[in-house]
């Protein structure tokens, strides 16, 4: 199991390093939503001693994390039509391998993502005062989320089959989970309705505890690191009965 899924995680990084453009174009969106963003509400209130660039580098760092994990069903996709995946799931490496090794190694792409965002913000102006238990801890609630929605992403590519469909998995999916969260705007100056509903978004918990962790050096609550961890553990499930389904027609 442990061949297999090393196995599969290092074909995953090597697919990526031998694309070094996608990895340049997701740093592009990041730094356009930092400058744009964040210069232009460079007053907006945020809290004592905190300027709204401190607020949005780690929001923006979990957004990339967002952004990045829905998109790594396209991968699935192409495996799947050019009958990879098939071949692979006829060989004795466990499925549960086949499916950690990827995402593992997607979610590991995406956490260097998110690093290189906040170096970009640090660059920026950006102001970080981070507590190394703390981080570490927030590490963990941002790979839990990374797992999470790569496996999202996979198990819908591998229910409708077509690249095409991904665009439209994006959108629905990214932009609800961006506005409802506190990604970009602290709770106290959201609608009553609108910090109501935040408050149940996976991406408000990891943008909380990550930027906690950032900024004030606090430890993530339990609660947030108990809940990305069922999201995590569920998806992971749904993915793989997507997998084995989806295979098995081919």
């Amino acid at each position: 199991m442990i061949d297999a899924l090393r196995a599969v995680a290092w074909r995953t990084w090597t697919i990526t390093w031998r694309r070094p453009v996608l990895l340049t174009f997701s740093l592009g969106q990041p730094l356009v939503w930092m400058l744009f963003f964040g210069f232009l509400f460079h007053r907006f209130p945020v809290g004592e001693g905190i300027g709204y660039l401190d607020f949005l580098a780690p929001g923006v760092s979990v957004m990339t994390v967002l952004f990045g994990a829905s998109q790594s069903g396209i991968g699935w996709i192409r495996d799947l039509n050019t009958g990879f995946l098939p071949r692979m799931l006829s060989t004795p490496a466990p499925p549960a391998a086949i499916l950690a090794g990827k995402v593992l190694a997607d979610a590991a792409r995406l956490l260097l993502q998110s690093g290189a965002v906040l170096l970009l913000a640090l660059l920026l102006g950006a102001r970080l005062h981070p507590d190394p238990a703390a981080l570490t801890a927030g590490l963990i609630c941002l790979a839990l989320f990374a797992l999470a929605f790569s496996c999202l992403s996979a198990a819908f590519a591998l229910q409708v089959h077509a690249q095409e469909a991904m665009a439209t998995f994006v959108h629905l999916v990214n932009m609800p989970l961006l506005f409802t969260s506190t990604a970009l705007v602290p709770r106290g100056q959201m609608p009553g309705w609108l910090a109501a509903v935040s408050r149940f978004n996976p991406l408000t918990l990891t943008v909380d505890a990550w930027r906690g962790a950032l900024l004030r050096g606090e430890m993530p609550a339990l609660r947030s690191l108990l809940l990305l961890a069922a999201l995590a553990a569920a998806l992971f499930l749904l993915a793989l009965t997507r997998m084995r389904a989806a295979a098995g027609r081919y």
